[in-house]
């Protein structure tokens, strides 16, 4: 499956958003099982933003960073303990921009299956992997429709293991499954699908 998604990547025109507001990267890191797994964390609950949401390892960019790609490799080092050199950097997703209106950069790296990782106990309650296969199966939890400046976003929700995995997160998978995997899940609820309202993304 990593083949085919760094085949696919090597061709994808990330989008981009106009450099109007402060900027974020976070990393998509891929285990590289023949069944990747994705590594997600759950933010503490004592945090003042985002707390106990599930997220990738990424963070603001800093004004010593010599780009974006630097800090989603910096805060995924000082998140949960992954260091650079074991990130085989393969992409770029599309830009998303947060319900605080940070511009969020995605990139997709793969990582060694046996890697070990140390969660920062100051910003984060619990480091977790999903195989990208249960994503692939689209058995998700509910579509949420978020608006945001007027307009309706539909994006999948997935439960695993009790964590709700939804918002800026699950748009940002979705985004990779199609792009990297050919996917084609629908970012439109269907009649099976439960429909859930929120005023903007996480």
């Amino acid at each position: 499956m990593l083949t085919i998604i760094r085949e696919r990547l090597v061709g994808f025109e990330p989008r981009s958003l106009p450099e109007t507001s402060p900027k974020a990267s976070v990393l998509i890191a891929l285990t590289d099982h023949d069944d990747p797994h994705v590594v997600l964390t759950k933010r503490s609950a004592t945090l003042s933003s985002h707390s106990g949401e599930i997220a990738f390892p990424g963070g603001k960019y800093d004004d010593t960073d010599t780009d974006l790609l630097f800090t989603a490799l910096r805060e995924a080092e000082e998140e949960i303990g992954l260091a650079p050199e074991h990130v085989d950097v393969i992409g770029q997703l599309g830009q998303v921009r947060s319900k605080h209106g940070l511009q969020v950069t995605p990139w997709v790296g793969v990582i060694p299956s046996d890697i070990e990782f140390t969660a920062n106990p100051a910003e984060l309650d619990e480091i977790f992997t999903v195989p990208l296969s249960f994503f692939l199966a689209d058995n998700r939890y509910a579509t949420d429709e978020i608006r945001f400046k007027n307009q309706s976003i539909y994006v999948p929700a997935w439960e695993f293991n009790g964590h709700i995995i939804w918002g800026l997160t699950a748009y940002v998978l979705a985004e990779l499954l199609n792009e990297g995997c050919g996917a084609n899940i629908p970012m439109r609820p269907r009649p099976e699908h439960k429909v859930r309202h929120f005023t903007s993304g996480s």
